[in-house]
């Protein structure tokens, strides 16, 4: 399985800087890793043109109606897009998503035929009470529960504890494979027929100097990268590019 590495700006990059990361990376991007990329919703149509799979970090659950400010997953799919991140951790932490609201996101992105990345993680409290299992379960259960519409091309779930993303710290690979080797179990569990083949992203301080190691273990098929992934010198190091 070719290592997917999906690039999520969070609220970064204005149009030029964008166009810039684009050019850049486009010049010597080999194609040995697969890259995605998720901006701002204002610059999917830059990433779009680019030829590089676009995403959402957020979708509504609803298609359209009077919902100010949401985005339709719908008009996205019509505009060329690709893929949604649903589940960050700032986003359950920040907006107070639940895994139930999750769920309701992940089947409507799922039916407007958009690839899901879904994300599931612990807080450092979680993790120090021996909670981690069991939190990253209820979320996979949850959150991925009566998926008449998911397949293993189109459902993506990332690992990324809390108390590792943007703080400079990471899961040791041993850490990360171990909750891993328990979200395939669950998925094999949830989906028989196809959770062995879903995709599994690491997230959570992914760094070129950590990659390879990270990549190398049995269970994790690829990165959830966030600020090593805005610029595109660090994010070819991430895709096998140096």
């Amino acid at each position: 399985m070719t290592k997917l590495l999906v690039a999520n700006w969070k609220m970064n990059k204005n149009g030029k800087e964008c166009l810039e990361f684009i050019e850049a990376f486009k010049a010597k991007y080999s194609g040995k890793r697969v890259a995605w990329i998720a901006p701002q919703a204002l610059f999917t149509k830059l990433v779009i043109n680019s030829g590089i799979p676009s995403g959402l970090q957020n979708c509504s659950e609803h298609i359209n109606g009077a919902f100010t400010g949401e985005i339709s997953a719908r008009t996205f799919k019509e505009m060329g897009g690709d893929f949604v991140i649903l589940g960050h951790s700032e986003r359950r932490q920040y907006f107070m998503e639940t895994s139930k609201l999750l769920n309701a996101k992940v089947k409507t992105a799922l039916k407007e035929s958009l690839k899901v990345v879904y994300c599931v993680g612990e807080t450092l409290p979680e993790r120090e009470a021996n909670q981690t299992l069991s939190i990253v379960g209820d979320q996979i259960h949850q959150g991925l529960n009566d998926m008449s519409e998911a397949t293993s091309e189109n459902l993506i779930v990332a690992y990324e504890p809390v108390w590792a993303i943007g703080t400079g710290k990471t899961a040791s690979p041993a850490q990360a494979q171990e909750v891993h080797a328990f979200i395939r179990g669950e998925l094999k569990k949830k989906f028989p027929t196809f959770g062995e083949k879903i995709q599994l992203l690491y997230g959570g301080s992914v760094k070129p100097d950590n990659v390879e190691e990270l990549l190398g273990q049995k269970d994790i098929d690829g990165g959830l990268v966030g600020g090593a992934s805005l610029k595109a010198q660090d994010f070819l190091a991430l895709c096998g590019d140096k």
